[in-house]
């Protein structure tokens, strides 16, 4: 391990820790308004690829109806009916992601790089996007910054899988292999801030 990366990994710990401990009144409040609103678990585990290709299970906050994979599609516009009440909301403010806090403690994430993709998704890499699995996936990155409004680029579309991939992955992609390659913690930081200031506009 690299100096910067062993930095990199101490910050995701430090920082996960932290943030589940202030946090956590946040979460609980969260849980429980989920709980209330509709039938089903807190928490949404969804199998993502990681780093080298290793799955693992993302924990988010449930947004959506129980089971909502097994009567829709993975890519969710702003009109799905699946989206619950409540869901609305933590979407919007991308609170659903919170629970993400403990993928980047365990290891399997990272506070900043490309997000995580489904196994379908990456089935379609090239030899060149496979080089997106070289490093662990992100809460955030300059795709997400990019894309903070993909729902409402979704939205009306009556194949949302098909126009995710058409209208949003490529450029996802391309700003992904991007990070691969100028990657550092300075980046990181950027990214950090950059990511605040557009949940805050």
């Amino acid at each position: 391990m690299s100096k910067s990366d062993f930095i990199k990994r101490l910050f995701d710990v430090s920082a996960s820790l932290a943030g589940l401990a202030v946090l956590f009144p946040v979460i609980f409040f969260i849980a429980l308004l989920i709980k209330l609103d509709s039938s089903g678990p807190v928490f949404y585990r969804g199998l993502r690829v990681g780093r080298n290709g290793r799955p693992f299970r993302i924990f988010k906050f449930r947004s959506m109806v129980h089971n909502a994979d097994k009567i829709g599609g993975t890519s969710t516009p702003d009109d799905d009916p699946r989206v619950t009440r409540t869901g609305q909301v933590i979407r919007k403010y991308k609170l659903d992601e919170l629970p993400q806090l403990i993928n980047v403690l365990t290891g399997d994430m990272s506070f900043v790089g490309p997000r995580p993709q489904v196994p379908w998704a990456v089935e379609l890499y090239s030899e060149e996007e496979k080089q997106l699995l070289s490093v662990r996936p992100g809460i955030t990155d300059y795709a997400s910054i990019r894309f903070r409004n993909e729902a409402d680029i979704l939205k009306g579309s009556a194949d949302p899988d098909r126009d995710y991939l058409e209208k949003i992955a490529p450029e996802k992609i391309r700003l992904g292999l991007e990070y691969v390659r100028e990657r550092s913690l300075w980046l990181d930081i950027k990214i950090i801030f950059s990511t605040l200031k557009a949940l805050i506009a």
